[in-house]
């Protein structure tokens, strides 16, 4: 019986290393995320601020953030042209929309591939340039600077 709860517990560890690792965001925000005092909102102009002191993470950050405007413009082509289309070919407010939504959601995945590419966002750590402009925000907010 003993080895049944051992057999058990590892089979366990081993389900939880493996999600884990392929849900690490969970544990770099997590310092973030559930705090008993939230940090304070940033402007854009404190986030330039962070890209001109960081030389290593502030230019993915920089491209990180020119990537949310492909993801913008696939969300709205999407959205709208699958509405446009359901509207002509069905003439039914709900389906079109519908098809605004899953549209708007289809244009932003392929906005982000487009970014992906373009940007060459694939070879940078763009978790970990956002992950230090937090560390540096809550260093700033709480004085440390």
């Amino acid at each position: 019986m003993a080895t049944e709860g051992a057999s058990e517990q590892s089979l366990f560890q081993g389900i939880k290393d493996f999600w884990s690792e392929r849900f690490r965001i969970l544990d770099s925000y997590h310092p973030y995320l559930r705090r008993e005092t939230p940090l304070p909102s940033w402007s854009a102009a404190d986030v330039q601020e962070f890209i001109a002191s960081d030389p290593v993470h502030g230019p993915v950050l920089k491209k990180t953030r020119d990537a949310v405007k492909f993801l913008a413009v696939g969300g709205i082509v999407g959205g709208l042209s699958t509405a446009a289309f359901a509207w002509k070919y069905s003439k039914s407010p709900h389906g079109a929309a519908l098809s605004l939504g899953a549209g708007a959601v289809f244009g932003m995945s392929f906005g982000q591939e487009i970014a992906n590419h373009s940007l060459q966002l694939y070879k940078l750590d763009t978790m970990a340039a956002q992950v230090k402009f937090m560390e540096w925000w809550q260093k700033k907010t709480q004085g440390h600077f």
